[in-house]
C-alpha cells in the first residue's frame, strides 16, 4: 500500500491528487446538502411532490450538456491553460450560491430564486466534473498510464466516501441545524478546492503554441509588407535614426495585435466547429446510436417517483432524517457490492442478458414499494424502517449492474480521437434521460393528484411504474448482440 502511494506521488504530485480527491470527494458529500435542499422544498415552501420534482430536475439539467462544457475547456484556453481556469470558474459558481443562500433567507423562501442559484451551483459542481476527468486522463498520457486505474480508483474512492459522510452527517445535521447554516457548512468544501487550485501548475505549451502561430502568421505579414516598403524607400530608411527606428518598431507591435487576436478567434471558431461535427458524425453511426438510443429510452420511459416516496416517508410513515441519512449509507455500500458482483461473475456474460435480469430485478424491487404502501408488511410484523432498508440495499446494487454495462459500452464504442468528448456525450445522454424520467413522474404524480398528505393513488402509479419498467426489454436488440461486459 505505501509502495503504491509513493508510486502515485512520483508520478503526479501531492497537489494534484488532494485536488483530485477533494473534487470527488466533494461531489459524493453533496448529499449532505442537497438532502437539506429536500426539506426545504417540502417543509418551507409547502411545495407539493411533483413541484418540488419539477425543480430538483431543472436544477440537474446542467449535468445534461456536459459535453458543452469539454468542448469549451479543450478549444478556448485561457491565458494559454486549457484546465486550471476552467476548474476555478466552475469552483466559484459551486460556491457562491450556497454562500448567497445561507446568508439570504428571503432568497430561500421563493422557489424561483432557490431553483436559480441551486441550478447555477450544478453548473459549476458538472463543469468541475468534466475538467477533472480532462486533468485525470491528460496526467495519465503524459506520466504514467500504467496507473490509469489507481487514479480512477482515487477518483472513486472520494466520491464512495464523500457519499457515505454526506449522507450520515447530513441526517444529523437536519435534525440540530438550521438549514442556512447547512449551507454556509457545505461551502467550505468549495473554498477548500478553490485554494487548492492555486497549488496544482499547467503546462500552457498549448495556449502558447496558438499563440506562436499567431505570431507567426502575423510576422510574415509584417515581414512582407516592411519588404515593399523597403524597395520603394530604401533611401529614406537608412537615413532615419534610432528613435524613427523605435517607433516604427512599436508601430509594427500595435499592428501585428489584431492580426493576432483575429487569427486566434479563427482557431478557436474550427476547433469547436471541428469538435461538433466530429461528435455528429460519430453518433450518426448505427453501432452508436442505437443503443444509447435504448439506454436513453430504458430511462425515460420509466416515470421516477423517488421525491414522491420521500414524501411519502417523512409525512405518512414519519421517518426521521438521520434515518433516511442511513438509507442512503446503505445505498452506497451497495452500489459497491453491485460493482464488485458485476465484475467477478457478470462481466463475461452478453450485455443483452444482464440488462433484461436488471429490468427484471428493478420491476421486482419496486414492487417492494408496492408493498411499503399497501401496508401489507404490517401483517406480518415487519417494520416500514426495514422494508425501506432492504429496498434501498437492493435497488441501488441492482441498478449499478444496468449502469456498469452503460459504462462498459460507452468505453468501447468510443473511436479513436474524441474519446474523452464522446464519452461525455454518453454520460450526458444518461443524465439527460434520467432528468426526463423525473419530469415523467412529475408528471405522473400531478395527473394522479398525488400530493403533500394526500396518497391515496400513489399504489396506482408504483403499479404503472413496474410495468414501464419490463418496456426496454422488448427493445433489447438494440444492444448488439454479441457485446459481453468486458471493456477489452
Amino acid at each position: 500500500m505505501m509502495k503504491w502511494a509513493k508510486q502515485m506521488h512520483n508520478a503526479f504530485g501531492s497537489s494534484f491528487l488532494w485536488l483530485v480527491f477533494l473534487v470527488y470527494f466533494t461531489q459524493g458529500f453533496r448529499s449532505f446538502v442537497w438532502t437539506a435542499v429536500s426539506y426545504q422544498l417540502k417543509d418551507r415552501l409547502k411545495l407539493s411532490p411533483s413541484a418540488s420534482q419539477l425543480i430538483s430536475s431543472v436544477a440537474f439539467f446542467p449535468w445534461s450538456i456536459k459535453p458543452l462544457y469539454g468542448i469549451l475547456s479543450d478549444c478556448i484556453p485561457i491565458r494559454g491553460r486549457k484546465r486550471v481556469p476552467y476548474l476555478i470558474i466552475a469552483t466559484l459558481l459551486s460556491l457562491f450560491p450556497w454562500i448567497i443562500l445561507g446568508l439570504n433567507a428571503s432568497l430561500m423562501s421563493s422557489y424561483w430564486p432557490l431553483m436559480i442559484f441551486l441550478t447555477t451551483q450544478n453548473v459549476g459542481s458538472a463543469m468541475a466534473d468534466v475538467v477533472v476527468d480532462a486533468m485525470i486522463a491528460e496526467a495519465v498520457r503524459l506520466e504514467r498510464a500504467s496507473l490509469a486505474g489507481d487514479l480512477q480508483s482515487v477518483s472513486w474512492s472520494a466520491m464512495a466516501l464523500g457519499g457515505i459522510c454526506g449522507s450520515l452527517l447530513g441526517g444529523y445535521a437536519l435534525s440540530n441545524l438550521e438549514i442556512d447554516t447547512i449551507f454556509l457548512l457545505f461551502s467550505v468544501l468549495p473554498v477548500m478546492q478553490l485554494l487548492s487550485c492555486g497549488l496544482v501548475e499547467e503546462d500552457s505549451s498549448g495556449g502558447k503554441a496558438l499563440s506562436d502561430q499567431a505570431d507567426s502568421s502575423s510576422s510574415h505579414h509584417s515581414d512582407t509588407e516592411n519588404s515593399i516598403n523597403g524597395r520603394t524607400n530604401g533611401n529614406i530608411s537608412r537615413r532615419k535614426g534610432f528613435k524613427n527606428q523605435k517607433s516604427k518598431k512599436d508601430v509594427k507591435n500595435k499592428s501585428e495585435a489584431p492580426v493576432k487576436e483575429r487569427y486566434m478567434i479563427m482557431h478557436w471558431f474550427h476547433s469547436l466547429k471541428l469538435a461538433v461535427y466530429s461528435l455528429f458524425q460519430a453518433f450518426r453511426q448505427p453501432m452508436i446510436f442505437r443503443p444509447m438510443a435504448w439506454f436513453f429510452f430504458a430511462q425515460v420511459v420509466v416515470p421516477n417517483l423517488s421525491t414522491v416516496m420521500f414524501y411519502y416517508q417523512t409525512e405518512f410513515l414519519h421517518l426521521e432524517p438521520s434515518f433516511l441519512g442511513t438509507a442512503r449509507v446503505v445505498g452506497w455500500f451497495s452500489l459497491m457490492l453491485g460493482t464488485l458482483v458485476y465484475n467477478r461473475y457478470l462481466k463475461r456474460m452478453k450485455l443483452r442478458r444482464i440488462l433484461m435480469f436488471a429490468h427484471i430485478g428493478i420491476a421486482v424491487l419496486t414492487i417492494l414499494d408496492i408493498v411499503l404502501v399497501s401496508r401489507l408488511h404490517v401483517r406480518l410484523n415487519i417494520s416500514d424502517k426495514l422494508v425501506v432498508l432492504f429496498g434501498s440495499a437492493l435497488a441501488d446494487a441492482v441498478n449499478q449492474l444496468k449502469f456498469m454495462p452503460f459504462l462498459i459500452l460507452s468505453g468501447k464504442l468510443c473511436p479513436p480521437g474524441i474519446e474523452g468528448t464522446l464519452f461525455a456525450l454518453f454520460m450526458s445522454i444518461n443524465n439527460l434521460s434520467s432528468t426526463l424520467g423525473s419530469f415523467v413522474g412529475a408528471g405522473l404524480a400531478s395527473m394522479l393528484n398525488i400530493s403533500s398528505g394526500s396518497f391515496d393513488n400513489l399504489l396506482l402509479g408504483i403499479a404503472i411504474q413496474v410495468l414501464c419498467t419490463l418496456l426496454p426489454i422488448f427493445f433489447l436488440f438494440l444492444i448488439p448482440k454479441e457485446a459481453t461486459g468486458v471493456s477489452t
